[in-house]
């Protein structure tokens, strides 16, 4: 037996009653379909619950797995410490789905007590997994479960981790269901908790469609820049379970959908059926995922030509070569500040820039700026060499910094900002995700500066042109 029963499920806290003390009755539909969705996980015969969180320890590079032999979480930090629970974990399927996804090429990391205590981390069930469970095992599931925690990785290596599931379960001849946790857009309204995005209920309809009919190519394919601006947590909990279905036919129902918060909520149900091999899709994902990569390092722009050259070169050991008589005309002899973005799998790896020039031209600038925003960026390990084909890179050049009298001549999207105080000085480049209003912008900058609120400040403002 492998995979007999998947499922979406959201985890606001607030659903569950002991928590939501009354208001939980504004999510009635959710916690509704929770329950049902716990019948349906009885009824499939599932021996062992696997759930997907993305609050667990989340890494970059690999997926977390828990190797405790009781696997412990509770509510209590939402004033419900009674909703507790304590579980076998099925260590034999857990060590299985290590060994197999490593074969796959995807790294699975065991947290255990040595690793909990090397790095602080916490050994309990996260409300990613509280939250939903309470519903679950309301429905009668007494599972012993294996606790995994999302992954960081490319979407396609998410995928052949859910494959790496399916072929440990059925090597062991366990029959396993496969629950992503995850909500949906955080950014519905206007007071929503991640601030209101428009992109946010077009990503949410988007995504109860795609799920609803099982189309994993239309999930794998979503816009990155779509899916950040909608504010989502729950994108790659799903694409991992979706991969324990690689190779049969899927019936999915949307159990329902809400978003009474400004957070989307989906509950869904997949079952599998027989053998579908036009749905033997990883290998074919792997492919798209690298001819991709190759279109977009075709059609990337001088100045982030000149950054990843810049790069390659740096790790190799190798100097620069003279190419000032291949500089297009726009960028020869010009001189402006820069910030180079690097970014992993849609998160930011490192990010560096100059206000004004330091450099004889621009693409000096750009130069120093590849090698700083790589390796001497305070928020991040440097970057290590074998990195170096994943990354994404973004160059932005300014113009000059102009004085700025009063916020209603600041603009987000269009506007970078500086604001200074004393010899404090603090820069955020305009158009970033997360960031929507001059407030949001001003008190960012403010932040980085060291800046107290409520302190005089002088403010400027720049434009930017942004190359990828």
């Amino acid at each position: 037996m492998s995979v007999v029963f998947g499922g979406v499920c959201p985890h606001p806290p607030i659903m569950v009653p002991a928590v939501g003390q009354g208001r939980d009755r504004e999510v009635a539909k959710t916690q509704k379909s929770m329950l049902e969705l716990g019948r349906r996980i009885k009824e499939s015969g599932a021996e062992t619950l696997l759930m997907i969180t993305p609050h667990g320890t989340v890494f970059a590079d690999g997926i977390g797995i828990s190797a405790f032999k009781e696997l412990k979480g509770d509510l209590k930090q939402f004033n419900a410490r009674e909703v507790r629970f304590a579980l076998g974990n099925d260590l034999e399927l857990a060590r299985e789905i290590k060994s197999t996804a490593l074969q796959k090429g995807v790294l699975v990391v065991k947290i255990d007590q040595e690793m909990v205590d090397r790095y602080g981390l916490t050994p309990d069930l996260d409300h990613g997994i509280t939250a939903p469970l309470y519903f679950i095992r309301e429905a009668g599931v007494d599972l012993p479960l294996v606790h995994v925690s999302m992954g960081m990785l490319p979407f396609n290596n998410l995928y052949s981790f859910g494959v790496a599931v399916r072929d440990a379960a059925a090597k062991l001849n366990r029959k396993v269901a496969v629950v992503a946790s995850g909500d949906l857009s955080h950014r519905l309204t206007q007071d929503a908790p991640a601030g209101y995005d428009p992109s946010g209920k077009e990503y949410d309809r988007t995504i109860v469609k795609l799920v609803g009919d099982v189309n994993v190519e239309g999930i794998m394919d979503l816009n990155p820049d779509f899916v950040e601006c909608a504010g989502e947590c729950g994108l790659r909990s799903i694409i991992m379970m979706i991969g324990a279905f690689d190779g049969v036919s899927v019936e999915s129902e949307v159990l329902s959908y809400e978003g009474p918060f400004g957070v989307g909520y989906m509950v869904a149900a997949l079952r599998p059926g027989t053998p579908d091999l036009s749905r033997n899709l990883e290998e074919k994902l792997l492919g798209r995922a690298v001819e991709k990569v190759r279109i977009k390092r075709a059609g990337e722009s001088y100045p982030v030509q000149i950054a990843r050259k810049t790069l390659h070169q740096y790790f190799a050991g190798s100097k620069k070569k003279d190419d000032s008589e291949n500089v297009p005309e726009e960028f020869a002899g010009r001189r402006a500040g820069v910030f180079v973005s690097l970014k992993k799998n849609g998160q930011l790896r490192g990010c560096i820039g100059t206000i004004a020039p330091t450099r004889n031209n621009v693409i000096e600038e750009i130069e120093e700026n590849a090698i700083s925003a790589a390796t001497r960026d305070p928020r991040f390990y440097p970057v290590e060499p074998e990195e170096l084909p994943e990354l994404d890179i973004s160059v932005d050049v300014l113009s000059d910094a102009e004085p700025v009298r009063n916020m209603d001549e600041l603009d987000p999207k269009r506007y970078g900002v500086i604001v200074s105080s004393g010899g404090r000085r603090g820069l955020l480049l305009p158009d970033l995700e997360g960031v929507n209003t001059v407030d949001e912008q001003v008190a960012i900058a403010m932040q980085k500066a060291g800046i107290e609120p409520g302190e005089p400040v002088k403010l400027e403002r720049f434009e930017v042109i942004r190359y990828r």
